[in-house]
Order: C-alpha cells, then structure tokens, then sequence
C-alpha cells in the first residue's frame, strides 16, 4: 500500500533569533517543518544524506520524557511525506510543528534532572528561549483570535514582536559577564581599562573562576575544568558559563556575579574587594589563594 504524499498549500519563513526555519501547512491543515528545519532549530548541523541518523540519536538521547501519547509520538517515527507544487524533487519528511515545543520541554526536564548529556547543554539553552518566545507570542496570538484582532493587526506585527524578544533572549545568553565586570576588576587592580575588544591579561580567567565559578556551589569549579579542559593553546572549546544548566545554573550565575559588582563597586583597592567577597561568599571547604587574597594592587 503505497503512501499518500501530500502537497505544501502555503509556505514561509519562520524566523527564531538567528535561524531561518521554512515551514509549510498541508492539504490536510497541519503544520510542518521539512528535516532539515526541524534539525536547524536545536543546532543539529550535518550533511544532508546523515540527518536523518543525526536525528534519531538526537531523539534517542532525550527520550522524549514529556510526550505520554501516540499521537505525538507516531509523527516521529513516521515523518509526512509532502511536496511542494512547482518545485522539483523528491518527497520531503515533514514533522509536526507541534514538536518543537514538546522537545523543547523534554530537553529541560532532563537538565532539570541532571540527566541532559553534555552535548546538549547548547540545545538546552536554546529550547528554553525557544519555549519563552513560544508561550509570549502564543498569548498575545490567542488574545488577538478571542476579540477579533488578528483581522486588524499587521500581517507581521507578532513576528515584529518575536524579532524582538529573542534578540534580547540571546543577547542574555550570548554575554553572561557584563562589561562592568570586567572594568571594575582592571580598576581595582589599577590596570588601564582599554575597553572590551582588547586582549586581557591571561590571570583575568584565573581570577574569575576565582571570584565567580569557585563560589556557586561545592565541586563546580572542578567540574567545569574536567568537562571543559583548555587545548594544547591554553584555550577552551567553550565559555565555562555555556556549560552550566539553563533552569538552575545560569540564574545562580546572574545573581552572583550581580553581587559581586556591588562588592566590586563598594571597594577602594583589590585587597579590600577580596576580603569583602571571602567574607560574603567563603569558598566552601578550602582556603583562597595567597596570590589572590594579599595582594593589595
């Protein structure tokens, strides 16, 4: 019994921070993005002839822990079939739309659990935007169908409002230290503050896991340099922040460091700003370094 393949009647573009997704309704009403989208919106990069393996890993890993039904399960599995009138080809995979979100949240309670492998923490971070971005558009869209706005409103006025909300998401996610930082640490050590583009100094990494990673929790500092070794360069693969859990990492890391600008702020030298910050955030179990706390430069 050969399958039906169903044919694309409207298609665009869905755009979602930096990533461009095309998406296409159905003959039959439902909404789906091709493969390839599906895998752009989690960062799946690869070649075409191994997305569809790329994919399937990537769903074997989170399990999809938050779908307790068939129906949403059968679309994976089973992706739709369709094509798209005019344009040559192949029969594209489509999958529900309804997805994204659904894997989205599947991603976060797994991190939720400290069960999200480590390969994923990007995607982590990622569906929780995704998912903030979905439910502030969602209300505005269900309000705007409930009084009979939506026949008024600018075609694009809630992708005006999407543009702006996630460019502001990723802008916070993309910049955990803020500037002032990193100027309030050059002050107190009286070093010239040439501005953010400049190279700094090699200890200003020593200092901030000192400062920052060493003080969150017990055994973070540890972790982190375990999963996120320097190369043969002395450079990391990634930002230590960018390994850090989106629901329960990343809001303990703002609170800190916003701390620590006031104790920063409140300090006259670099002596004083360390014996403040031991006594408002002591490292747990150990001593700081002499290096670090004497130093009155």
């Amino acid at each position: 019994m050969s399958t039906h393949i169903l044919k694309s009647t409207h298609d665009g573009i869905l755009k979602i921070g930096e990533v461009e997704l095309e998406c296409h309704v159905l003959e039959d009403t439902r909404r789906v993005f091709a493969l390839k989208d599906l895998m752009a919106a989690f960062n799946l990069q690869n070649s075409q002839k191994d997305q569809p393996r790329v994919l399937n890993a990537f769903l074997n890993k989170i399990k999809f822990i938050s779908i307790g039904n068939e129906e949403l399960r059968s679309p994976l599995c089973k992706p739709i079939k369709f094509i798209i009138p005019g344009k040559g080809g192949s029969p594209l995979n489509g999958y529900a739309a309804e997805l994204i979100p659904e894997i989205c949240n599947s991603i976060l309670i797994l991190s939720s659990r400290y069960m999200l492998p480590i390969d994923l923490r990007e995607a982590a971070e990622r569906s929780s935007i995704l998912l903030n971005s979905f439910a502030k558009i969602g209300i505005l869209a269900l309000v705007d169908e409930a009084t009979g706005y939506q026949d008024q409103r600018d075609k694009n006025a809630l992708r005006a409002i999407l543009d702006k909300y996630l460019s502001a998401e990723y802008s916070a996610w993309a910049k955990r230290f803020p500037d002032e930082f990193y100027r309030e640490m050059f002050r107190l050590k009286n070093w010239e503050w040439l501005g953010m583009k400049i190279n700094r100094p090699g200890v200003v990494g020593h200092y901030t896991n000192e400062i920052v990673y060493s003080r969150l929790a017990p055994g973070v500092l540890s972790e982190l340099k375990r999963i996120n070794p320097p190369d043969e360069t002395g450079k990391r693969k990634a930002k230590h922040h960018q390994w850090l859990t989106p629901d329960i990492g990343h809001p303990a890391l703002n609170q800190h460091i916003f701390a620590v600008l006031a104790i920063m702020r409140l300090s006259s030298s670099w002596g004083i700003f360390t014996r403040n910050l031991t006594k408002a955030f002591p490292k747990i179990g150990e001593q700081m370094g002499l290096d670090f706390e004497e130093s009155e430069s």
